[in-house]
Parts: structure tokens; sequence; C-alpha cells
């Protein structure tokens, strides 16, 4: 049994959720998620609550069937995935970044993010449908209703000038610790 895939998912007020076949949709304050889960897990609502368990004795599609062990560690997944879904359309997703280094900066244009980290040109990164940009000095923020979009869009504007590993200059999560190396003085002098 996965411990976390048999916890029902609570169905806060003001969100529907729908279920076609395998593909679930949640719709709240927000806005509105949905996905398709694996044909081994069975999406029902009971009580006000979504509640997930693996298919008993499912004959195999046409494609390759998940091993038993691996249908426990699905269900617990997309147990997850639902109840971030839940989240998302009811409060959102938020990711903060910090911008360390003179002269480094960062502004958002039409709704998309412009950084002048260094190079001889600013980068842009155009937000996808449904991510939103925010920057207060040297802090950008990423929001919106999708938590898996919210990360990828983070981890690639983090990507984009990683913090440097002797003066931590960069763009990094905020709060994030940088361990510096020595540089080459501190270490001679040794």
């Amino acid at each position: 049994m996965s411990r976390i895939g048999k916890k029902p998912i609570l169905i806060p007020e003001g969100v529907e959720v729908k279920i076609d076949g395998q593909k679930v949709t949640i719709s709240g304050p927000k806005g509105e998620l949905s996905r398709e889960v694996l044909p081994e897990i069975k999406v029902e609502i009971e009580n006000e609550k979504i509640v997930l368990s693996p298919r008993k004795g499912r004959k195999p599609s046409a494609r390759k069937s998940l091993e038993e062990g691996k249908v426990k560690a699905f269900w617990g997944l997309e147990r997850a995935l639902l109840q971030n879904m839940v989240i998302g359309v009811t409060e959102g997703f938020e990711k903060k970044l910090e911008i360390r280094g003179i002269g480094y900066r960062a502004k958002v244009e039409e709704g998309n993010l412009v950084l002048e980290v260094g190079f001889s040109h600013p980068i842009k990164i155009r937000a996808p449908e449904g991510i939103r940009f925010a920057v207060e000095g040297k802090i950008v923020t990423v929001s919106g209703i999708d938590k898996e979009k919210v990360g990828q869009v983070a981890a690639k504007i983090r990507e984009s000038k990683p913090p440097d590993a002797y003066k931590g200059k960069g763009i990094r999560y905020l709060g994030e610790e940088i361990k510096l190396k020595p540089g080459k003085k501190a270490v001679t002098a040794g």
C-alpha cells in the first residue's frame, strides 16, 4: 500500500473536479488545470474528496503495463500531482530568485523577463501561458497555478547565469546557500 496514495484529497469550497475516464480536470478561483492519470490508477470522488486506488486485475493495454511495485509508486505520484493541482487553482505557486552582482538587474517588459547579467546582450525570457513575472529590486518572482511550470521556468532563469563558485555572482534561489571555493591566493598561503 502506498502511504501517500491512500490519503484522500479534500476538495475545498469553490473548486470543481471533473473526471472523464482517465482525464481529471480541476477548476477553481485562479484557473483550470487538467491531466491524464495512468490507466492503472482509478480516480473517484467520494464525499467531497478525491480518492485514488490501484486497479485490481487490470488486463494490459496496448502499451506495456506497469509492474506491481511501480503501480504503488505511481499511485503516490498521481495523488501528489492531483493535490498540487488543487493547491494551484486555489492558492497558486511562486518561486523567488535573487540576482547578485554589480550591474546585474532584471525588469519586466510586456510580460516577459529581461535580464542584464554581465553578457554583451540582455537575456529575454518569454513568459509561458499561465506564468507571471514580478521584479522588486534584485528579487525576481515567478508565479502561476501549475507547480511544474513555475519550477521549470525558475530553473531556466537560474540556468541563464548560475552562481559563480568563487565570488557567488549570478542568479540563485532566494535563501540558497552557495559554498564558495577558496581562491588561488588562499590555497598558496596555507
